[in-house]
């Protein structure tokens, strides 16, 4: 169920980016799942086709890029995938640590209308960078637990 509060914060961070850019309609998101975040794609889906209804949003296609979970051992420095068990394959150690897999965000908007640059204006469906508009480098990211 903690997808209706993650998928309702995405349409959030979405509509503020569309809005202050001047866009009129989103078409597309692009979201980045990791493997080990415990996102799923169809109900993210499910949820948005009902929370962006009646939003510039409506409509919009979601797009799920997926992340492979990676490990990294502190022991060895090794880094594998843990596909079937999680200590180290190398020297069998279980101190570990998750280096990627985890992640879930929004990494870009499509829209139309938008007042964008003149080289961005020139490039056909114009692409706004979730995180572009923060200050220093920070990204948008939607928390996967309810408050």
């Amino acid at each position: 169920m903690h997808e209706l509060f993650v998928t309702e914060q995405i349409r959030d961070i979405t509509l503020r980016h569309a809005e202050a850019a001047g866009a009129e309609r989103i078409t597309d998101l692009f979201l980045v799942v990791g493997e080990l975040s415990s996102i799923v794609d169809d109900s993210v889906q499910f949820y948005w086709d009902m929370i962006s209804a009646d939003t510039p949003a409506a409509g919009a296609r979601l797009h799920f890029r997926r992340i492979a979970a990676e490990m990294a051992c502190r022991t060895c420095g090794h880094t594998y995938s843990p596909r079937n068990a999680l200590v180290c394959p190398l020297c069998d150690s279980a101190d570990v640590r998750v280096t990627a897999g985890e992640e879930f965000y929004l990494e870009a908007i499509e829209v139309e209308g938008a007042q964008l640059s003149p080289a961005a204006q020139a490039s056909p469906g114009a692409e706004l960078p979730a995180g572009a508009q923060l200050p220093a480098g920070a990204q948008e990211q939607a928390s996967p637990t309810a408050p």
